[in-house]
C-alpha cells in the first residue's frame, strides 16, 4: 500500500506552492521555480508572479536515486489525480526491475530512427537531384551547364526514376535509361549516367541509400554497355590542314564580319565563344596580346594568346567600329555563334568552326619540331598529368608566340609540302 503523508498536497496547495521542491508522497514531488523578470513584470495588481512547476517522480533502482519528469502542473497542465495516476504505474515498473527513464530514452530513440526511415523511404530521386542541383550550380561557371543538368534530368531520368524513391534505384531503372539512347547518343548518355551517378552519391553521403552506385562505370555499367570508344562519339568535323591555306585565301575575299571573326578565330586557334565574348579591354595591340580572363575559359584558368601579324591586322581594321566587343553584330552586341557556321555553308564546306583547332594541332605535330606542352597549352588544354601539372607554372608564352607566328605564315601560304616548319630543338622545347 502507498503510504500517505499527513502534509499530502491538494489542488489547492499546488495552485499556491512557492518556489522550491514539495513532496506528496511515494516519490511524487511538485516542483516549482522563482518567476522569471518577465512574470514578475506582467503580473496582475495584488496578485504574486508564479514560476513555472512540473511533477517529478523520484524512485530508487540499483542504489541510485534518480528523477523522472511527468509533465508540467497547474492549468493546462497535468492535474494532482492524474500524477499520482503516473505515479503509481512508474512504481510498478520500478518495483519489476525497469527503469522508466533508459525506457524513456529508448522509445524516443525507436520513435527517432523511425521517423527518420519513413523519411528517407519518402524521399525520391528528383528531390535529391533538386537538392544537388541547387546546392552546386552556384559553382558552375556558366548558365548552359546549370540548364543543361537540368533538361538532361527532366527529359530521360525523372520520367523514369523521379518519383522513385533514391533509395531503391536500382541498375535497371539505370540501364532503362541508358540503353535507348546509349548507340544513337552516346555524348548524352554519358552525361546522363554521370549525373545518376553524382546524383546517388550524393544520396549516399547524406544517408538516403546505402550499398553501390548503380551508375558507377568502371566494374558495372562499363560490363553491360559497350564502351564509348567504340561507338561513334560525334567529333567536330575538320578541314584537313593542307587545306586551310587555300581556304584562308578565299576567306580574305570576303568582307563579311563573320569572314574576319573566322580569320581570328583560326589564327589564334581558340574556340567560337572566347573570340565572340573578347572585348578590346582583354587586348593589348602595342604588345600583341590577348588575354581571356579565367571565367570565360573553359578550363577557368587565364589565357595569355599571343596575336601573329595578320591577328592584330585584323584587329586594327575593325577596332574603328568603336564597339566593346571585337566582333560586333550589325544590331549591337556580339556576333551569333551562327554567323561563322553559316559562312561556312555558304561556302559549301562540310566542316566546323572547332574543328579548326583540331587542323592546328594535326600540322604542330606532323609539320614542326615545337614540344607537345608547347602545342597543348596554346590550345588553352588541362595538363592531363597531375604531376607534370604541379610543376608546370609558366605558360610558355615565348614559344608559343613563335608557333603561331609559324601557324599564321603557313596559313598565309600556298601549303605546298605541307608548310614544313623546323624551328631549332631548343627554341621549340
Amino acid at each position: 500500500m502507498p503510504r500517505k503523508l499527513s502534509n499530502a498536497l491538494t489542488p489547492l496547495t499546488v495552485k499556491n506552492a512557492k518556489p522550491g521542491r514539495h513532496a506528496d508522497g511515494d516519490g511524487l514531488h511538485l516542483l516549482v521555480k522563482q518567476p522569471t523578470p518577465e512574470a514578475i513584470k506582467n503580473a496582475k495588481p495584488g496578485q504574486p508572479a508564479k514560476g513555472a512547476r512540473s511533477w517529478v517522480y523520484r524512485f530508487m533502482l540499483k542504489g541510485k536515486s534518480r528523477d523522472i519528469g511527468l509533465g508540467a502542473a497547474g492549468p493546462g497542465g497535468i492535474s494532482l489525480a492524474d500524477a499520482r495516476t503516473a505515479r503509481d504505474a512508474l512504481r510498478l515498473k520500478v518495483k519489476a526491475g525497469i527503469d522508466p527513464l533508459e525506457e524513456r530514452q529508448r522509445e524516443a530513440t525507436e520513435a527517432l530512427a523511425a521517423a527518420q526511415a519513413a523519411a528517407i523511404a519518402g524521399m525520391t530521386f528528383k528531390a535529391v537531384a533538386e537538392a544537388y542541383i541547387g546546392a552546386n550550380e552556384a559553382s558552375w561557371r556558366n548558365h548552359k551547364h546549370r540548364q543543361q543538368w537540368r533538361n538532361t534530368l527532366a527529359n530521360y531520368v525523372y520520367p523514369v526514376m523521379g518519383e522513385l524513391p533514391v533509395a531503391e534505384i536500382a541498375t535497371a531503372h539505370v540501364l532503362k535509361i541508358l540503353e535507348p539512347i546509349w548507340q544513337d547518343k552516346p555524348e548524352t548518355a554519358s552525361r546522363i549516367r554521370g549525373r545518376i551517378e553524382t546524383v546517388l552519391d550524393a544520396a549516399k553521403a547524406r544517408g538516403y541509400r546505402e550499398g553501390e552506385n548503380p551508375a558507377r562505370w568502371r566494374g558495372h555499367i562499363a560490363q553491360i554497355l559497350p564502351p564509348r570508344s567504340r561507338l561513334t562519339r560525334g567529333h567536330h568535323k575538320a578541314m584537313p590542314y593542307e587545306a586551310i591555306p587555300a581556304f584562308m585565301g578565299q576567306l580574305r575575299e570576303r568582307e563579311a564580319m563573320a569572314a574576319l571573326a573566322l580569320e581570328f578565330v583560326i589564327l589564334t586557334a581558340t574556340r567560337t565563344s572566347e573570340v565572340l565574348g573578347a572585348t578590346w579591354a582583354e587586348v593589348d595591340l602595342d604588345k600583341a596580346i590577348w588575354t581571356v580572363p579565367a571565367s570565360r575559359m573553359k578550363a577557368g584558368k587565364e589565357h595569355r594568346i599571343p596575336l601573329s601579324p595578320r591577328a592584330v591586322e585584323i584587329l586594327e581594321a575593325v577596332k574603328p567600329l568603336g564597339k566593346a566587343n571585337l566582333f560586333p553584330a550589325d544590331k549591337g552586341g556580339k556576333l551569333s555563334t551562327m554567323a561563322m557556321s553559316m559562312l561556312l555553308r555558304r561556302m559549301k564546306l562540310e566542316c566546323t568552326v572547332h574543328g579548326f583547332r583540331s587542323g592546328f594541332r594535326d600540322w604542330a605535330a606532323e609539320c614542326t619540331g615545337y614540344a607537345h606542352e608547347v602545342c597543348e597549352m596554346a590550345l588553352a588544354h588541362v595538363i592531363g598529368n597531375k604531376s607534370e601539372a604541379a610543376y608546370r607554372r609558366g605558360d610558355l608564352f615565348d614559344k608559343r608566340r613563335r608557333l603561331m607566328a609559324d601557324w599564321a605564315t603557313y596559313c598565309a601560304s600556298d601549303g605546298a609540302a605541307g608548310g614544313k616548319v623546323s624551328p631549332i630543338r631548343g627554341a621549340a622545347a
